[in-house]
């Protein structure tokens, strides 16, 4: 058997916690009630409690919105939440990312590494970093069809500001008042403060990378 790194290791990778079993974690941690944080993200209780057990996903905004009101920010729910694939022969993307910056090197994510975590109407969210970034969110978004980041009719906005490569599907992204359709190939780049919303209105999945950067920094 030839001698293997501590990243090259086969380490066997549990699910984490469900997102929201760990928002009703953090939740109970800074010590706010079920009705007070309903009040705050102006959502009804019914609609946290049936986010916090498991029974409904939460939309791109409301997971918004609900881990700014927590201190949280995205990247703590990946850094908990399970792989794509149970088990990783090259070990943990924490662990690899350890080794690499020990030694100074890059710090590789592969395929069937990324954190995934599911929101509402098929979204999937990828991770495309092996560490928390307090300042930037990398990923790739998966917008099944119909899927989108708030309900019909509604925007959201929050500090910071966003940049998107569309890979296939055709995204359409409302920006105030102005609608862009983004086909293969086409990006988008624009501050997070103004109010938007990505939604997939066709037949086809949508896979886009994504970069949020400062989106929990002050308005």
């Amino acid at each position: 058997m030839t001698d293997q790194t501590a990243a090259e290791r086969l380490i066997a990778l549990d699910s984490g916690p469900p997102v929201g079993a760990q928002l009703r974690e953090r939740r109970f941690a800074v010590g706010m009630s079920l009705r007070e944080l309903a009040r705050r993200i102006e959502v009804s209780p019914s609609l946290v409690s049936q986010i916090e057990t498991g029974k409904i996903q939460p939309s791109v905004r409301t997971l918004i919105a609900i881990v700014s009101e927590l201190g949280m920010s995205v990247d703590q729910i990946f850094e908990r939440a399970g792989l794509g694939s149970t088990t990783v022969e090259r070990g943990t993307a924490a662990a690899a990312a350890a080794v690499s910056e020990s030694a100074g090197a890059a710090s590789v994510c592969r395929s069937d590494e990324r954190r995934e975590i599911r929101l509402e109407t098929g979204i999937d969210w990828q991770r495309m970093i092996t560490w928390e970034d307090p300042e930037v969110e990398f990923i790739i978004a998966v917008y099944g069809p119909g899927g989108s980041s708030s309900p019909d009719g509604t925007l959201m906005r929050h500090a910071g500001r966003e940049f998107g490569l569309v890979l296939n599907g055709t995204l359409h992204v409302t920006v105030g008042f102005e609608e862009h359709v983004l086909e293969p190939g086409d990006s988008i780049s624009f501050r997070s403060m103004v109010p938007h919303r990505l939604h997939n209105e066709g037949d086809e999945e949508v896979r886009a990378v994504w970069v949020s950067h400062g989106r929990y920094e002050g308005d």
